[in-house]
């Protein structure tokens, strides 16, 4: 399972971009990784693989707010856009899993991409 970050603002990557995944569990959470996009705004290497990659229902939380004030971005105080969760979920572990963010400080987007 991979991610990456685009900012629809800016026309740019999203560098340095915090990120959690999260595994569902019913109505808990657990942590299983924790990522930084790069500078092309991609994590290196998969956020998931290998035997750690099986079926169910996972949550990204993608540090938004975090970013588009580093970014410069003006933003309100509290921003409109602050922790972006996506909530998706696998059903076919030995299939490829992206899932990526398109931000701005007042919207975003997802899909499943290839």
């Amino acid at each position: 399972m991979t991610t990456h970050v685009l900012d629809t603002a800016t026309g740019r990557p999203a560098a340095g971009m915090a990120a959690h995944l999260y595994a569902v569990e019913g109505d808990d959470l657990r942590l299983v990784r924790s990522v930084v996009t790069n500078a092309d705004g991609r994590v290196d290497g998969p956020v998931l693989a290998g035997d750690d990659l099986v079926a169910g229902v996972y949550e990204l939380r993608f540090h938004a707010g975090d970013y588009l004030r580093t970014s410069g971005a003006a933003l309100t105080d509290p921003p409109f856009l602050d922790v972006v969760p996506i909530r998706f979920g696998i059903s076919d572990p030995t299939a490829h899993y992206h899932v990526p963010l398109l931000i701005s400080p007042y919207g975003y987007s997802t899909y499943r991409g290839s």
